[in-house]
């Protein structure tokens, strides 16, 4: 079994569970540093070498309905490509996507396990309703991060209230519309866009702003158990804020 896979957080579960097996990745699939020394990268997530990934004939190619392009995904079938698009907008179809994963690379085994470190995990989280939460994706315009997704599904499950959840997807606002909302904590993620220190002081009339890694929000996989905890000890020391 050989396997590429277009989408970073899922590269980073195939070489956790079946590392032999991967044979080509994104130029963003750079976790873990060792399994990006050694596999070759084939353009991006939007854009990847279609005709390089067909020369090298995988038996199965991984992509995301959200990371990557219909477009890309038609023209790797066109090539005669086995693709499996995933589709995770929760964490119960990421909990779903490691064990297809874990049995299209020859290890259930692997990803059970993993899979159950993950539901433990979120049984610990489970204990009270923690802060309501404004997370943003893009400064200019300001994102944020709505319901219908895989962060949302997370945050929720670790207790938070997220307060776009009403809102599909991720949704434009003002920073008066996200005023009214009245979140107790503001999550400044390091991707898709960078925020940084400086950024903290363009929430201070909304809520308390936390810079955050945010592979905690976004990567399913094998960083999910400890993205759990770390996010609900977070979002513990908010709530004992109010």
């Amino acid at each position: 079994m050989r396997v590429v896979s277009l989408v970073p957080s899922l590269t980073e579960l195939i070489w956790e569970l079946a590392p032999g097996t991967l044979a080509g990745r994104t130029k963003f699939c750079t976790e873990p540093p060792e399994m990006a020394a050694r596999v070759p990268a084939f353009g991006g997530t939007k854009d990847p070498d279609v005709a390089a990934i067909a020369a090298l004939q995988p038996d199965l190619v991984i992509a995301n309905r959200e990371e990557n392009r219909r477009e890309d995904v038609a023209a790797l079938e066109a090539a005669g490509l086995r693709v499996l698009v995933t589709v995770i907008d929760s964490v119960g179809e990421a909990l779903a996507a490691i064990r297809a994963i874990g049995a299209e690379v020859g290890n259930s085994a692997g990803a059970d396990a993993l899979a159950a470190e993950v539901e433990a995990a979120l049984e610990e989280a489970r204990s009270g309703e923690g802060p309501r939460v404004f997370v943003p994706i893009w400064r200019r315009p300001l994102l944020g991060l709505g319901g219908g997704t895989y962060g949302s599904s997370l945050l929720e499950a670790c207790g938070a209230v997220n307060v776009l959840r009403e809102r599909e997807r991720y949704p434009e606002v003002t920073l008066e519309e996200v005023r009214e909302l009245r979140p107790e904590l503001v999550l400044l993620p390091d991707e898709p866009y960078h925020f940084r220190e400086e950024h903290c002081a363009e929430f201070a009339g909304v809520a308390p702003a936390r810079l955050v890694d945010g592979k905690l929000l976004w990567w399913y996989g094998p960083r999910m158990p400890r993205s759990i905890r770390a996010l609900r000890e977070l979002l513990a020391e908010a709530a004992a804020w109010r």
